[in-house]
């Protein structure tokens, strides 16, 4: 199995707030949300949510589809960790245009 991927919450923890000095309380005022869910997120407590990454997005000049993206790698990774073992494919669906 492939490493772990790096939780967005550490990487705008190390990224961008460390750089810039900004507490959670500071980034959180400036984001415009409250500090309790900016420090669940960037302790990597809570995932992204669409509306943080809009929101961190607009503050840093970044996609938000680049923050997204970090997020769903690492959901997709702990989903294949616990992958299910009870899946029946479905049967070929033939092709009716050919029919």
């Amino acid at each position: 199995m492939t490493r772990k991927p790096t939780h967005p919450g550490a990487v705008f923890r190390e990224d961008i707030m460390k750089p810039l000095m900004l507490t959670v309380t500071d980034a959180a005022h400036m984001l415009g949300v409250s500090r309790k869910a900016l420090s669940e997120f960037v302790n990597e407590k809570a995932s992204l949510s669409p509306e943080m990454a809009l929101r961190i997005s607009k503050a840093t000049n970044t996609s938000v589809e680049s923050w997204m993206n970090m997020q769903l790698k690492l959901t997709l990774w702990y989903a294949r960790k616990h992958e299910p073992t009870n899946v029946i494919p479905f049967p070929a669906i033939k092709d009716a245009s050919h029919g």
